[in-house]
């Protein structure tokens, strides 16, 4: 069974080239949208629960729509709003051999503008810059006042409110992250009218064509100068004591990449590992942990870790998160603060989309559902796990204007005072 790649732009398969009536089309559909309200609420109710979702408003809403759906692309569309009010980021509808032409109806494709944003305090700031955005002069650390004539907090709340129609968030922060980075994506062509105050408090007003441009997140806001590379890494020194890596993705490969990535900085006193952008993944967690316990020696937290690779790090460790880390991301980067190896600080919590899977069958056999079941790491946030929570920061530090400005990424800065006088008192593990 495959996922179906939501605004792919094809025909869609009628209920007439199925041979069916309308009348039998719509029994179908309507009998799998009732099959699907019924399982995913036995299939998922521990985490429906756990979310204060109202799942029987959920069906009052959308049963309604199922009597009117007469093709499979219309099934497919429903089923994805049905799967969004899940509020499971990993839920997505699945097709089969029966659809496998259906596609998302037709729209213009998207691309970025050439900016992220961030929330500092009350402030919304523009966080990262390039191509369109900075053709017509934004800089980082400017504030967001207004989008096309709305307040920048309106604006964000009615963008929160579309994507969250077809896109399913497991919380809060990962909803906000989602519309600052990937959901500032638009069609090609698009004007956003900006207001805005510059770094220094200067009022301007800008206005970013949506020309070209990709638009997910890349991780920090600044990447620090002069790192290396694997194929989900970036590494190198901060300065002569201190080790910077950024892991973007968490592949089965991860373990050996961390070795490449270890023997580069193996004079490092301390590290500062940054998860922020990371897309998940599957690997092996105590292959990986082990890179990060000293040679010969057992890690005992909640779980033992003994010690891996040809490099491990024994030093003191700060980990940066915020709502871009999803899925293996944050399993990844939890357990150096659930098992008591780093300090963590972050924007947010990770994004809390982390948990076991199934793929419910709809009677028709026109598509599948998959959807999130129990929550993974349940030893985390006290026994409670990670999905629709997130592995949460020791410290929240929001971006700072002015260090934007400069060129400067707050949480690699703050990271790097954490090191120099660290908290030993939070963090079990004593780095020799």
């Amino acid at each position: 069974m495959q996922t179906l790649a939501r605004r792919w732009i094809l025909p869609p398969l009628a209920a007439a080239a199925l041979c069916l009536s309308p009348a039998a089309a719509q029994s179908i559909y309507q009998n799998d949208f009732e099959f699907a309200i019924e399982n995913v609420e036995r299939e998922c109710g521990t985490l429906i629960r756990q979310k204060k979702i109202d799942w029987q408003a959920v069906r009052k809403e959308l049963a309604p729509e199922a009597k009117k759906v007469s093709t499979d692309q219309q099934h497919l569309v429903l089923l994805t709003r049905l799967l969004a009010r899940l509020q499971d980021g990993h839920a997505r509808v699945t097709q089969t051999e029966k659809t496998k032409d259906v596609r998302w109806p037709d729209e213009p494709a998207r691309v970025g503008c050439g900016m992220f944003w961030c929330r500092s305090g009350k402030k919304i700031l523009v966080k990262t810059v390039w191509n369109a955005a900075k053709d017509v002069g934004l800089e980082p650390g400017s504030q967001v006042i207004s989008v096309d004539g709305k307040p920048v907090d309106a604006w964000l709340e009615a963008r929160i409110a579309a994507l969250s129609e077809f896109d399913s968030f497991s919380t809060a922060q990962h909803a906000f992250f989602r519309a600052t980075h990937q959901g500032l994506a638009m069609p090609v062509g698009t004007r956003l009218e900006l207001e805005l105050k510059d770094p220094e408090g200067k009022p301007k007003k800008r206005t970013v064509t949506y020309s070209k441009g990709s638009f997910a997140p890349w991780g920090p806001a600044l990447m620090p100068e002069g790192l290396e590379s694997t194929e989900d890494l970036n590494y190198g020194m901060l300065d002569k004591d201190t080790a910077y890596v950024h892991i973007r993705r968490c592949p089965e490969t991860l373990p050996a990449q961390v070795d490449t990535a270890l023997a580069k900085v193996a004079g490092a006193r301390c590290m500062v590992l940054d998860f922020r952008g990371n897309s998940g993944g599957g690997f092996d967690h105590e292959e990986f942990m082990g890179r990060f316990v000293p040679l010969n020696t057992v890690l005992h937290g909640q779980i033992e870790y003994s010690s891996r690779g040809e490099h491990p790090f024994g030093g003191a460790i700060v980990v940066i998160v915020d709502g871009t880390v999803i899925s293996a991301g944050e399993t990844a980067s939890g357990i150096f603060k659930e098992d008591g190896r780093a300090y963590m600080i972050g924007e947010s919590p990770t994004a809390g989309m982390s948990s076991q899977k199934t793929t419910i069958e709809l009677p028709s056999g026109l598509f599948g559902l998959y959807v999130s079941t129990h929550s993974n790491k349940a030893r985390f946030n006290g026994g409670r796990g990670i999905e629709g929570i997130g592995v949460i920061p020791h410290e929240t530090i929001a971006l700072e204007a002015k260090d934007l400005a400069k060129g400067v990424d707050t949480l690699i800065r703050r990271a790097r005072e954490i090191l120099a006088r660290f908290p030993r008192e939070k963090v079990p593990y004593k780095a020799p």
